[in-house]
């Protein structure tokens, strides 16, 4: 009996919502769904009159954030780099061997197995005139900026490279630099 009347009820309910007219806005259950809060996101206020989007304060980091690259893509930036920019990793047998693993994804094809560019790609023709890098002037700063932007014939590697692994696969050029040098 109790279930019947809960059937009675439903339909009933069902019914008036049905019946109801169709360019009239009906019963939400869920508002927020359908008429979302206003936010004002230029930093002035938001709800409660807090302020919701503070662009944060000069000089700071986010939380597991790295520093910005500000140096242009520009020959003047590229010696700027060569001068200002160092790595921050220490020197260390897992920070290489990581980039040398790196290396192996990213740059063999090209640069080759020691550096001297004659990978693959450069065997069978499809690129010609990859450097070879004891025949470069480059140190970490270079080689750094040549990763964020590119150079030449090869694209930037700046959204396939964190910022961490960007400095290992740094520190395993200068190594294999330092070999083709002796």
């Amino acid at each position: 009996m109790k279930n019947l009347k809960i059937l009675i009820a439903l339909s009933v309910f069902t019914s008036l919502i049905s019946c109801n007219n169709k360019r009239t806005p009906q019963l939400q259950y869920m508002p927020d769904m359908y008429v979302s809060i206003p936010y004002d996101t230029d930093g002035e206020k938001g709800i409660n009159n807090k302020p919701v989007n503070i662009p944060p304060v000069a000089g700071t980091l986010p939380r597991g954030g790295f520093p910005a690259y500000d140096i242009p893509d520009t020959p003047e930036g590229y010696e700027r780099a060569r001068i200002e920019v160092l790595n921050p990793l220490d020197s260390s047998e897992v920070n290489i061997s990581k980039g040398k693993e790196l290396y192996n994804i990213y740059c063999i094809s090209c640069h080759g197995e020691k550096g001297a560019g004659n990978g693959v790609l450069v065997q069978r023709e499809k690129f010609l005139g990859i450097p070879n890098y004891k025949d470069r002037d480059v140190n970490a700063g270079t080689i750094y900026h040549v990763l964020i932007h590119g150079k030449n014939l090869m694209g930037s590697h700046s959204s396939q490279l964190t910022y961490t692994e960007r400095w290992q696969v740094v520190q395993y050029v200068q190594q294999l630099r330092a070999e083709l040098l002796k």
